[in-house]
């Protein structure tokens, strides 16, 4: 059993298996994209304003807490 000294066990700090996949990426910007229709009772505004509104919230959130490389969609 090789023994491993506490400094070298110090120098990587745990990553969270946390990747997102372009799926799951696509389905919370398609809910927040919803939930902005549904603010203001599904009239008027625009579909696409809507998408895009989501999308920008998403990925910020994402940046937030999972750093760029660790995301599996392309920009």
């Amino acid at each position: 059993m090789k023994k491993t000294s506490q400094a070298s066990r110090a120098k990587a700090p745990p990553v969270p298996e946390t990747a997102i996949s372009s799926q799951d990426r696509r389905r919370m910007i398609a809910e927040a994209a919803y939930f902005h229709a549904e603010r203001r009772n599904f009239e008027g505004g625009d579909p696409n304003e809507d998408w895009y509104q989501a999308e920008r919230e998403i990925d910020q959130l994402l940046a937030r807490y999972a750093p760029a490389e660790r995301l599996q969609h392309p920009h």
